[in-house]
């Protein structure tokens, strides 16, 4: 095996392992970029692999997937030209991971990319049994085939690079991407997000930005407790990196019809409201738009530095930050992010509301109780990400 083969050759082991229900358990608190060390170790030398606590038999299948032939290698020898060789990995993780039964937030991601890699790379009923052989597992295909139905045609991702990670604050990070070519989303949207550290995980995030001529990307990410991807992209993922965004979907907050605009954001929620802002800003209508800005305290409040620029730029703008734990917070900006927006509610606004799903949870029955319109109320309540 090569220098260059190695590393690939370690990461097909590695999620060998993960889908084999055995032997993941062993996986759970490993320092796996360690653990890559040491596999890559035993191949230069010829050792055995590094112990994890399993038993004879188990480290013999442990060894059997390092020695077994990628996934792609045995679909083209059966299908010659079916899927890139360049592709197969992540089509190869996301379909072991449907097979794990993930959540529905997380099922909803692996759908929409999986959907478009069906028809992207043109795969019919007859090429079920080659991949079923060749992952050794058997793909819920009817549910694979219902998302091509449903999935235009495009690219199935989207590779970008990471062009800066700012850790914004404790737990956040802002991560600007240049995608290598240009990621047709609308502002409100939302885009699944894979990185190779786990290639087989696909969160949902918003754009923070309207798209720039440039066709960067900027994405605001918290990492929340148990969350693969989140935690890997706001404490690993530096500069130079390689992600990969799928296909955009559309949330309920895209911006339509006319009117001024009361958007209220709960956290990294904020994202694709900001993203309405500049959107607005970009073709100035008329309109007011007031943004609240919920977090914690001001040392939350990530985004600051920007919402005060947009705000200088833009008379038609008023940013009101809401600090929910806070006692030094000025009166009008202590509260909720909901509880601080309702002394702002005026005439006929179009509300949207972002946030984490306690403060999604009650928000159009108190806005209802105060008299806005159902029709005027804005959710992200088509995709239920976390």
């Amino acid at each position: 095996m090569t220098e260059q083969e190695t590393p690939e050759a370690i990461a097909r082991w590695l999620s060998l392992v993960a889908a084999d229900a055995e032997l993941s358990q062993y996986l759970i608190g490993v320092d796996r970029d360690r653990l890559k060390e040491q596999v890559a170790k035993a191949l230069a030398s010829g050792t055995d692999l590094p112990y994890l606590g399993w038993s004879e038999s188990e480290r013999r299948r442990a060894e059997s997937y390092l020695r077994r032939r990628s996934f792609w290698e045995e679909v083209e020898d059966r299908c010659a030209g079916l899927l890139p060789e360049r592709d197969a990995p992540l089509i190869e993780a996301a379909l072991r991971r449907l097979t794990d039964r993930p959540d529905r937030p997380e099922k909803l991601a692996l759908m929409s990319v999986l959907g478009r890699a069906y028809r992207r790379f043109g795969l019919r009923p007859e090429h079920r049994a080659v991949i079923d052989d060749a992952l050794r597992t058997a793909v819920p295909w009817q549910e694979v085939e219902r998302a091509a139905t449903r999935a235009g045609d495009g690219p199935a991702w989207w590779p970008v690079e990471v062009l800066d990670h700012d850790p914004a604050c404790d737990g956040v990070a802002v991560i600007t991407v240049r995608p290598w070519r240009r990621l047709p989303y609308r502002p409100g949207q939302a885009v699944p997000v894979c990185t190779p550290r786990r290639p087989d995980r696909w969160r949902w995030l918003c754009p923070a930005n309207a798209p720039r001529p440039d066709g960067t990307v900027e994405l605001h990410v918290r990492a929340v407790r148990g969350g693969a991807v989140s935690t890997s992209l706001v404490h690993q993922v530096r500069p130079g990196e390689l992600l990969h965004l799928g296909p955009p979907a559309d949330t309920g907050l895209s911006l339509h019809g006319g009117g001024d605009l009361l958007l209220i954001a709960g956290g990294t929620g904020l994202a694709p409201l900001r993203a309405i802002v500049e959107q607005v800003a970009a073709a100035p209508d008329g309109r007011q738009v007031t943004l609240i800005a919920g977090s914690r305290d001001v040392a939350s409040l990530y985004d600051a530095i920007t919402l005060d620029k947009l705000q200088q730029a833009h008379g038609w703008l008023t940013v009101v930050p809401a600090f929910s734990h806070d006692p030094l917070a000025e009166p009008g900006e202590r509260g909720d992010a909901l509880t601080v927006a309702l002394d702002h509610l005026c005439g006929q606004q179009q509300v949207y509301v972002c946030g984490p799903p306690a403060m999604l949870a009650g928000s159009r029955l108190r806005l209802l109780t105060v008299g806005v319109p159902g029709a005027r109320i804005h959710l992200p309540d088509r995709i239920p990400w976390r």
